[in-house]
This record gives C-alpha cells, structure tokens and sequence, in this order.
C-alpha cells in the first residue's frame, strides 16, 4: 500500500486534475529506478495480481494508465484502482482463466479502445494500414508455462488468434517516420513497438515524454533491469533493433 498511496499522493498533488494523459506519464516516472522482473502474473490459478515493486514493460504500462484513471476518481482508493486494473489486463469482468488475459498487445488496444479507455491515434499521425498475423503463442506453447501445464488452453487460443488477425483498422507507423510524426506524440501516451517477429505483433511497450526537444519514453527495460527514462530518442531506440518495423500509438482517454 504504501507504493499505492505515494504514487496517488504524487499524481493528486496538482492544484487541477491532470489529464489522464498527463497523469499516466507521472505514474510511469514515479516507478523510475524500480527492478525490472518478468512473468509477475504467471500464477495458477488466473487471478489479479498486483505487484507495485517489480515490473516488465507491460504491466507498467497498465498500471500506470490504472493508477492514472483512480486518482481522477472521487475515491481514489485501492479497490478503484483493482477495478481499473482488472480492466484494462482482462477480456471478461469475471477472471476464469488464463486465456481471459489480454496477452496480445493489439488484442489489448482493441478491447480498451472499445471500453472507451484509449484511442489509438496511429492512422492519425501518418500511420499506414497494419493487419497483424498471430500464431506465436499456440505455436510456441513450450514457452509458457500456463499452457505446458494445460494444453486444452492451446486450442483456445489459437481461436483467440484468428479472431484478432481478422481484425481491420490496425495501423503502423513506420520506424523511418517517426521524426516526421514526433510532433504529433504526447506526454503519456502509449508506444508500442511492432516486431516482425513471424507470429507476433508487438514485442516491447512504454510512455511517451519528452525530454527537452527529445521525444523518448519511459519503459521497464530488460536490458538495463529497472524502470528507465530512455535515454535515446524514440526515433534511434527503434531504429537500432532490426526486429522492430514502426510503432504504434495508443492515447489513454480521460
């Protein structure tokens, strides 16, 4: 709790409510220097896990917009912020299973941006149309441990993928137009990095802020094994991984 209530006394401590945006950006940053540790919700059974000590680049993201959306509440208590959470991490209101997770970073724009959560604003900044093509999870079933333990699961999600890469309205920025666009970004939106990694969509995910004239963005980097302000440009970061083809950009919505 006591994460809880210094990030909620931080975003709170404005003479005006910030926009979710704005809010969501703080929240990253109040994380900044936290370790870095992946498979935090890996558990049997599925259920919500909170964890405010130890991040990977999604559930900070999540967290961030969760715990910008509750201090905009009037009760900005921990149960908001658990519902907020739920949310935005699950498909469905009742957490059954592990497949109720959202584990495809455009399955999770497309059912937060149908809750009115976010909006993705990719087409809008010169993005071009997307159409990802998902198998990775069913195909590399050995990777997870929720599936090895219980591959009726596989079937599930292969239903899941298909379903998603059916999708229309996805688009792509890509990596060589991100200088073009960086004046469109704001503080607290979401970058989600597109990888053309066969089966998957998006590798590595992170929150627009700006740093002088430099647009960057505040990430639970793996490679530095804490939560970091980038110290490269968005553009540069993106640019010096060959597996990554552009970006897309999600807005969180007040």
């Amino acid at each position: 709790m006591t994460a809880f209530n210094g990030c909620m006394g931080t975003l709170r401590s404005a003479a005006d409510p910030r926009p979710v945006g704005t809010a969501t950006l703080a929240a990253a940053r109040y994380f900044v220097g936290r370790p870095y540790v992946a498979s935090t919700l890996e558990r049997e059974p599925e259920r919500l896990v909170v964890n405010l000590r130890e991040w990977d680049c999604t559930t900070l993201v999540e967290s961030a917009v969760a715990l910008a959306r509750t201090a905009q509440s009037p009760a900005p208590t921990f149960d908001v912020y658990l519902r907020e959470l739920s949310r935005l991490r699950y498909r469905t209101a009742v957490i059954t299973d592990y497949t109720d997770r959202l584990h495809y970073f455009t399955d999770w724009i497309y059912e937060n941006a149908r809750r009115g959560l976010v909006r993705d604003v990719t087409a809008e900044i010169g993005g071009r149309p997307y159409q990802p093509r998902l198998s990775f999870m069913s195909t590399h079933p050995d990777r997870y441990a929720a599936l090895r333990s219980h591959p009726t699961r596989v079937n599930l999600l292969r239903v899941k993928e298909a379903e998603i890469s059916a999708r229309t309205g996805y688009a792509l920025l890509p990596t060589a137009a991100i200088p073009s666009a960086a004046g469109h970004l704001r503080d607290g939106d979401i970058v989600c990095f597109v990888t053309n990694v066969p089966g998957l969509d998006i590798s590595h995910v992170g929150i627009i802020c700006r740093r002088g004239r430099t647009v960057t963005f505040v990430h639970a980097s793996s490679a530095a094994g804490r939560v970091i302000v980038e110290p490269t440009s968005l553009h540069a970061y993106a640019a010096r991984n060959p597996r990554t083809i552009g970006i897309m950009v999600v807005r969180p919505v007040d």
